[in-house]
This record gives structure tokens, sequence and C-alpha cells, in this order.
């Protein structure tokens, strides 16, 4: 069983120097009906116009994960890391027991678009922890696991159980993920146009799968798609 959630369909809220659509209920944005998927609360399609950005502001026990699409995101926070993430970039936060971060645009001129994604941890109270991931060489068509519960294959390591693969596309390359009977996926669609079991997805599209025993996703271009396998 598929449940699509159309990029159009989304909650908006542009505030001038940010504009952010949210897949799910978020700030003064909510829908009853899609206030997460299992654990995951959070994704957000934020475009931060230039010198602009977050302040420096409080998480705790939320598993933060940032991919950038376009442009650049300067990061500081409390455990003491400082970076600007690039596109292609994935960087994670454990919140756990408390971080204070923020998050800006430093070009002068250039927007910055970027997904922020939280999911609930399986334990509260962890040791807040920072992780980064580059994949702006991954090669189309295939499935790059980005995070996991074990860390597995060199993948970031997260509080939950969830699988989170990106899928990079530049024509018409196919893939397939099998899911397991016990488990659930979410499928977002960053940019372009894929096709999910015969489905056209566009950028900003979501979709709930359940009882699904494959995802088979096909390129209509270039693409990015992230597949988070969820218990």
């Amino acid at each position: 069983m598929m449940n699509i959630r159309k990029a159009n369909d989304r909650g908006h809220a542009d505030h001038g120097w940010l504009n952010s659509y949210h897949t799910f209920s978020f700030a003064n944005y909510y829908d009853p009906k899609w206030m997460g998927f299992r654990h995951l609360r959070v994704i957000n399609d934020d475009t931060v116009a230039a010198g602009a950005g977050f302040g420096e502001h409080p998480h705790r026990d939320m598993e933060i994960i940032s991919f950038v699409l376009d442009g650049a995101l300067q990061h500081k926070d409390s455990m003491g890391n400082g970076r600007i993430i690039k596109p292609g970039e994935f960087q994670y936060i454990a919140a756990g027991t408390g971080v204070l971060h923020s998050e800006y645009n430093p070009s002068p001129r250039d927007p910055v678009h970027f997904l922020q994604i939280w999911i609930q941890p399986d334990k509260t109270g962890a040791k807040p922890a920072y992780g980064e991931k580059a994949y702006s060489s991954a090669m189309p068509g295939r499935l790059n696991l980005v995070a996991s519960k074990s860390g597995r294959d060199g993948s970031l390591r997260i509080n939950q159980d969830t699988d989170l693969w990106l899928a990079r596309f530049s024509h018409d390359e196919k893939l397939t993920h099998e899911l397991r009977p016990d488990r659930h996926a979410w499928v977002h669609v960053a940019e372009g146009s894929v096709e999910l079991n015969g489905k056209r997805l566009v950028a900003g599209d979501g979709v709930a799968a359940s009882q699904e025993s494959k995802l088979e996703l096909a390129g209509k271009g270039n693409a990015q798609v992230l597949l988070f396998d969820l218990n």
C-alpha cells in the first residue's frame, strides 16, 4: 500500500528570508493526518536567503539530519563543530541531552536550498554527537547508505532503527529496494522526477509505503531521492 503526499499539498511558510515547505506538521502548520510517519517526524524543504539563517537555538532528544541541495550552509554548535556544508553533503546531530547550534547562509548573493530531517530517537538522554557524509560524487543508479542504527558500511550511526538511503539518477537508471514484511518506507523526491512502482513523482513529493515487498525506482533525467527504511 502506498500513500502519496504531493508536494503542492505540503504546509508552506514564507518568512522572506526563509521559504519553507513542511511534509509533516511543524511550527504553525498543523495537519492531524500528517504528524509524521513511523518515527520520521520532520522533512522541511528550506530555502534561506543570502546572508540570513537560524540563530543559535537549542535542540534535545532528536536525531537531526541536513542535506544540502544547492548553495552552502554554515553550521556551528555547542560541541565545538564549525563547518560549511556543500551540495551532496549530509550533516548529522544527535541532540540527546541538549545542544545549541546555528545555521547560516554565508553567501552574500546566493540562496541555500537544503532538507532538514528529524527522526525520533529510540532512547532519550543520549550523549550529543555530530557526523558528516559526502555524496557529491555518488554514482547514479545506486542506493547509497547514508545512516543506520549500526553505522554499517561507513554510514552515519544514529539512535534509531532506520536506514536512510540516497539514490541519484542522471538518465533512465532503475533500482530496486526490497522491504521486509515488518518494515515500512518513506520515499522523498529531493530533486527532479522519478517513477516509484510505476507512479510518477516530482520534487517535493513523498510516499508512505507499507506492506510493499519491493520499491522500484526509475529515473526520468537528473534526480535525487531519499529512501527511509523504517521499523
